[in-house]
Formats: structure tokens, C-alpha cells, sequence
């Protein structure tokens, strides 16, 4: 089978495409999965980047979307035929976190689905969204759930809520439309206004210009009344003092990301006084992701996929990626 890996100390330019054998006929317990699609999450960039180091010729990718082709004895959940996705956190099945690590997440500590074909636990899998293609259907598994999670799981997000967004990213825009979905009203900062008239037209009531407005964080808090009640908050050190201006007094803010670096100051004060709930997550279960896909099932929402681009131009996709001119998405199909 094709598998694009990439080679120590990692790079874009030392991913590679390569041969390697058939992994066979499931056993007990596993499934042969038919790979299709991937999509790119800045995890993965992490690791192709080479900024955080995993094994010599790694098959990277934490999303897969693909065709169940055969299952083990003892496999009750999925048959020949069904459409599925993998899970970030294979060993995670239900209940509160049980895991800090990327030690067995796909693509980072154990191999991932940037190939043709995989075998593995029936438990890795979940069923895909109904009438999702491979792409679409791989947007969820890492940037969905996530949103999800935040939103949902974590904020026990209602109709009539106000959700602050930072960005147009995967888990942004995910988080955008989950919010729409459950009823509740969007805030979305970026600073491209071309990405805002976007943001706009998937339904996000208020858009703020984070260059054109310095004190975007006061500027929502205003929008909002007394605050948001959840803020996605992807940024990191540099815009958490900002998001705990913006959030209401007991409100929630789910910290997601580290685009701004690892290690910052945080306003304690403020966010004493605000008396919000500051939750750090990493993606969820494949209990989470199995209720997640219950959803989309009975929604007529489709993930924003920006670009689509075959596995051999990985790297190029990455490319975009890390440009950040990207809207949503990016997806890889074969």
C-alpha cells in the first residue's frame, strides 16, 4: 500500500511517500479500514513540522475518514461497507480524561492514516456523519470534537447562549456552527475583514477586526451585554486576557490552543473577579465523538472544507496551512 511518512528530524520536505506491505486480514477485534481522506490540524503541523519530534519514517495524520472493508471475530459495531472515522485518542473510550499525552494518538506517537489502508480496534473507530464525504467526514474527528467538546460536553452550551470564536480555523468555524446548530448567537474575531463577511454569512452575528479594534475582548464584552457565556479560546498567552474580558461573570472558557506560545501571564484578578471557569481540553472521547456524530446526523450543517488537496501534495497542503490563508478546513483525499 502508498503511505506518505516522514523522516527524522522531520520537515515539510522530508515527507515522503513510500511502499509498504498490506497489513492482511483483521484479527479479533479490529477492522480493515479503506483510508480516504484526511484533513490537517495544527497538531499535526507540530509534528511534520518537526517541532515536536516523533519517530523515524512516523505515517502522520490524526484524522482518517474511509470504508470498513472487513472485521474480526468478535466485532459487533460496524460490517463491510460502512463509512468511518478514527478516534484522536484510540484508548479513550468514555467517561472524564484519562490522558495528558500523545503518546498513542495517531500520527504523533503511534502511526497515523496518511496511507491507503489500515487495520486496527474496532474501538478506534466511530461511524461517519450520514452523508458526509470521506473529506467532511474527516474534519471531525480532531477540529469537531473539539468544538464539541468545548461547546457542548464541557460548556453545557443552550439555545439563546453567546459564544465568542477566535480565528476562522478549523475549531473556530466548527465551533461557529455548532453554536448555530444548538441556537445560540456568534462572535468572531479575525483580521482579515474578507474572512469576517465569511464568518458572517455562516450565520456569526457579531465580527470584530482584532487589528482595526486593539480591545476586541471589551469591544464583545459590550456586544454581548455583560459578557459571553463561552469563549473557544485558540490563542493562547497572547489573547487569554483578552477572552477573560470578554467572557460574563461565570462564564466559560475553554482553552484550546497555543497558537501564541506555551507559557504566558494570566490576568488573575480579573479572572477571580469574573469568577469564569477556565477549562484546557484536548479533543474527547469516542463517546463524545459517537454523540457528536448523533447530531450531525439530524442537522443540515457541512463542515467548511477550504482546499482539497491529493496525499502526494501533503506538504503543500501543510503550505497553506501554515500561511494561515486558509478558511475552515484544509483536506487531503486519494
Amino acid at each position: 500500500m502508498k503511505a506518505m511518512i516522514l523522516d527524522a528530524p522531520g520537515g515539510l520536505d522530508r515527507l515522503r511517500m513510500v511502499e509498504r506491505p498490506d497489513p492482511g486480514a483483521p484479527g479479533p477485534g479490529m477492522i480493515r479500514v479503506r483510508l480516504h481522506a484526511t484533513s490537517l490540524n495544527y497538531h499535526d503541523y507540530g509534528v511534520v513540522s518537526g517541532r515536536m519530534p516523533t519517530e523515524d519514517g512516523r505515517i502522520p495524520m490524526a484524522d482518517g475518514a474511509g470504508i470498513v472493508e472487513a472485521v474480526g471475530e468478535g466485532v459487533d459495531d460496524f460490517a463491510a461497507g460502512d463509512a468511518v472515522v478514527t478516534c484522536f485518542f484510540p484508548d479513550w473510550q468514555e467517561g472524564p480524561a484519562r490522558v495528558g499525552d500523545f503518546q498513542r494518538v495517531p500520527g504523533d506517537g503511534i502511526d497515523g492514516y496518511g496511507c491507503e489502508v489500515v487495520v486496527a480496534p474496532a474501538t478506534a473507530f466511530t461511524r461517519a456523519p450520514k452523508g458526509y464525504d470521506h473529506v467532511e467526514a474527516a474534519t471531525i474527528t480532531t477540529a469537531g470534537l473539539t468544538a464539541w467538546r468545548s461547546l457542548v460536553v464541557d460548556g453545557g452550551l443552550k439555545a439563546g447562549d453567546r459564544v465568542l470564536v477566535l480565528g476562522t480555523g478549523g475549531v473556530s468555524i466548527w465551533a461557529l456552527q455548532i453554536a448555530r446548530m444548538m441556537g445560540a448567537e456568534v462572535a468572531v474575531t479575525s483580521s482579515s475583514d474578507q474572512k469576517l463577511e465569511r464568518a458572517r454569512s455562516l450565520g456569526a452575528a457579531h465580527v470584530v477586526n482584532y487589528r482595526m479594534q486593539p480591545d476586541w475582548g471589551k469591544e464583545v464584552y459590550r456586544w454581548a451585554g455583560e459578557g459571553v457565556d463561552h469563549v473557544v479560546e485558540v490563542g493562547g498567552p497572547a489573547t487569554l486576557a483578552q477572552s477573560i474580558d470578554a467572557v460574563r461573570i461565570g462564564g466559560h472558557i475553554g482553552l484550546i490552543g497555543v497558537l501564541t506560545g506555551r507559557a504566558g501571564e494570566v490576568p488573575t484578578a480579573t479572572l477571580m473577579a469574573k469568577q469564569a471557569r477556565l477549562q484546557g481540553l484536548i479533543v474527547g472521547s469516542r463517546r463524545m465523538q459517537m454523540e457528536f456524530v448523533r447530531a450531525l446526523d439530524t442537522a443540515q450543517w457541512r463542515p467548511v472544507v477550504d482546499r482539497r488537496f491529493p496525499l502526494a501534495e501533503l506538504a503543500d497542503a501543510f503550505r497553506l496551512q501554515e500561511s494561515g490563508g486558509h478558511f475552515g478546513k484544509i483536506g487531503v483525499e486519494w
